[in-house]
């Protein structure tokens, strides 16, 4: 068991030190877009399936709540929380539509999507990305390698260098928190 202990700790760790050393510039830029979305009087939508949509929820809430700092709520919304919503349009319309009708119903240009899909391949998280970038809203995937269809659906990805899910999950938490940082930072200091 301890073996196994290490082994992962050390991969995960192996990963997050590939993240900053080859990823820090796309973090960056999706700091930046969120910001700009922001200060403009934008929302952040988040979408994802699994743990992807509990992950969703948890960066909605630092950005809405706060993450180190005290500051003004900002809005933030994760299209996995509504039940009512999720299994009406489930029910109605296919699986494949649940994020894509919220989007429709209420991104509006110059909002960001921020899409979490492991694979890159979830229909709904693709139908979504679709559906934002016809309404002039940025989209931003996390994905893991090798990034399936978000990579190129999305206009920006931030690939985890790593195949396993539940390691790429790992890695996009540590994303997600740098973002909610940088976004609070960002924010904090323009009042």
């Amino acid at each position: 068991m301890e073996d196994t202990v290490r082994q992962r700790l050390t991969e995960t760790s192996a990963v997050l030190e590939r993240v900053a050393e080859e990823m820090g510039p796309q973090i960056t830029e999706a700091a930046r877009r969120c910001l700009e979305c922001l200060r403009a009087g934008g929302k952040i939508l988040l979408c994802g399936n699994g743990g992807s949509a509990s992950q969703a929820q948890h960066l909605a809430g630092e950005l809405v709540g706060r993450f180190r700092r005290e500051r003004r709520g900002l809005p933030a919304l994760a299209l996995t929380a509504d039940s009512a919503i999720l299994t009406a349009v489930g029910n109605d319309y296919g699986f494949e539509e649940v994020f894509r009708r919220q989007v429709e119903a209420l991104a509006c240009p110059g909002d960001v999507l921020i899409a979490l899909s492991t694979s890159g391949n979830a229909p709904n998280v693709l139908r979504a990305v679709e559906e934002a970038r016809a309404r002039q809203v940025y989209t931003i995937g996390l994905t893991g390698q090798p990034g399936g269809r978000l990579a190129q659906a999305a206009d920006l990805c931030l690939c985890v260098p790593h195949r396993q899910t539940s390691t790429v999950q790992e890695a996009h938490l540590a994303i997600g928190h740098l973002l909610c940082e940088l976004i609070e930072a960002g924010m904090t200091e323009t009042g």
